[in-house]
């Protein structure tokens, strides 16, 4: 993405669908505005620009330079406008916000009944649709309403008010409390990753009871069951523990099963929970859950009545293909999964805007593993490269760490070794400035470090001492880790047996499966 492109009006209006434009045109007709408006003119030059370039636009006289700004300003809130009042974004939020609105209107009009009237209809429809926040502030304004203007409808009407008022308060502090807790553990999992001994699971493990509130599973709704099973997730991928992981996005995930409504009213967290539910299975080596978990999770996402919208389709997008990529990787069927690559990349294009370069390098990673399964080293290289050359954005420590090590990996299946010793040097200068190595990326390094010393007839029997050495870690619950990222181990049997490594991760497969 250019530089240019980023700005945040050019987007939004990038962004709009044929329907949506037309939508902000009889909008602005509406408003009586006439086609020789400033901001529909500037509209109309953003439509047509392929890149955003602020030279084009003064050139074509509608505003000095000192008043683009307001201009642009302008428009972007007329857009917002206009989008609001689009039925296809009226979800049920906005259309409890929207009658609160109008209540609100009636109270100052001093029309106190009809007021109540309102309120009352967007409390239920609120307190249905698990939307506390509002319900609160929809019975704080009743609270006012009525001490102004006694309708004597109902005798405890006050008690009543300050029942509801104190119960939605619990539960919107309960539920604040779990959501700031699940952030502060997805923080602390961004700023420290995975814990690597027992004095961090300690740590961990006291900084998440310290700051779990108390509560009574019967009690909750479905918000606050939400972020509890998010909280306990999130400590759970902390402390490398999948079998919780799995435990607790399953009880996400099943929360939206049991109640279908809830997912067309949160679908973001809807995909994301099961997300991390085929993470747990793909981490678990769960393969018929996994599978089946997936494809249940494609029906939903493909129903005429999920919600759609330019952020939904790209998460749905990103979840979709990681999985499939991770669904070929347990398989083993590196070459059957190879048309997901060229499917992927042409997905990307259309999705630029919206899946940030991040989880593209993600893709890359998971690109590259493809075609080093298939034994197509030097196509595994090319997207290795594109990681290992991005100065420009900062990626997971793991991700750069691992796409080094399988770029060594590559360059010596592919038999480019002239300048194997280079490479190797700087991926141990990369390797060391990292704060905390895994033993199996340690003892790896430290293989390939003395592989120039080796003579070509002692190669294999340094495969097996690296191979026993590595297999120690293999059920060690802070080290296993590193192998979910690249599979050595497998690599390394592939070498000692003469086999390609996916006919060993494939046969590895099917005898799990006769287990």
């Amino acid at each position: 993405m250019t530089k240019e492109q980023k700005d945040n009006l050019f987007v939004l209006v990038k962004s709009l669908s044929k329907s949506e434009k037309r939508q902000f045109k009889l909008y602005v007709g509406r408003l009586g505005v006439n086609e020789d408006s400033k901001f529909l003119m500037l509209f109309n030059i953003l439509e047509k620009l392929s890149v955003y370039d602020e030279a084009t636009i003064l050139k074509k006289g509608i505003v000095k330079k000192q008043q683009l700004s307001n201009l642009k300003a302008h428009l972007y809130k007329q857009i917002l406008i206009s989008l609001r009042l689009n039925p296809s974004h009226k979800d049920i939020r906005l259309q409890i916000r929207e009658q609160l609105d109008f209540a609100t209107i009636l109270y100052h009009k001093g029309l106190y009944k009809q007021s109540l009237k309102i309120l009352e209809k967007a409390k239920s429809l609120a307190i249905v649709n698990e939307e506390k926040n509002v319900a609160y502030e929809v019975v704080e304004l009743e609270k006012l309403i009525e001490s102004q203007y006694i309708t004597r409808s109902l005798s405890n009407r006050a008690d009543e008010l300050t029942i509801q008022a104190k119960e939605l308060s619990l539960h919107n502090v309960l539920a604040s409390k779990l959501s700031n807790l699940s952030l502060q553990l997805y923080g602390l999992f961004l700023k420290i990753g995975y814990i690597k001994n027992d004095e961090d699971y300690k740590q961990v493990t006291k900084y998440f009871n310290d700051r779990l509130p108390k509560y009574d599973i019967n009690q909750l709704g479905f918000r606050e069951k939400l972020w509890l099973y998010k909280s306990y997730l999130w400590y759970s991928f902390l402390t490398v523990d999948f079998l919780s992981c799995y435990k607790y996005s399953s009880k996400w995930v099943d929360l939206f099963y049991e109640k279908e409504d809830m997912i067309a009213l949160n679908p973001v967290f809807f995909l994301r929970g099961n997300n991390y539910l085929l993470e747990s299975l793909y981490f678990l080596g769960k393969y018929n859950k996994f599978k089946e978990s997936l494809i249940k999770f494609e029906i939903v996402i493909n129903e005429k009545w999920f919600p759609k919208d330019d952020n939904l389709d790209g998460l749905a997008f990103l979840f979709k293909y990681n999985n499939k990529f991770n669904l070929h990787f347990i398989e083993g069927s590196f070459e059957e999964g190879l048309p997901l690559v060229d499917t992927v990349l042409l997905e990307l294009k259309s999705y630029r805007n919206r899946i940030d370069e991040h989880h593209v390098m993600v893709f890359y990673y998971k690109m590259a593993s493809m075609y080093f399964g298939a034994g197509e080293n030097k196509k595994c290289i090319q997207f290795l490269d594109k990681i290992i050359s991005n100065k420009s954005l900062q990626m997971r420590e793991d991700l750069l760490c691992f796409s080094r090590i399988l770029n060594l990996v590559a360059h010596y299946e592919a038999g480019l070794d002239y300048n194997l010793d280079v490479l190797i040097k700087s991926t141990y200068k990369f390797l060391i400035k990292m704060e905390d190595l895994y033993e199996v990326q340690r003892e790896f390094i430290k293989f390939l470090r003395g592989l120039g010393d080796i003579y070509p007839h002692e190669v294999k029997n340094e495969f097996i001492k690296l191979h026993k050495k590595l297999k120690e870690y293999e059920n060690d619950p802070y080290q296993s880790r590193a192998f979910l990222y690249l599979d050595i181990i497998s690599w390394l049997e592939s070498k000692i047996q003469n086999r390609p490594i996916g006919l060993v991760i494939r046969n590895k497969f099917h005898d799990m499966r006769a287990k």
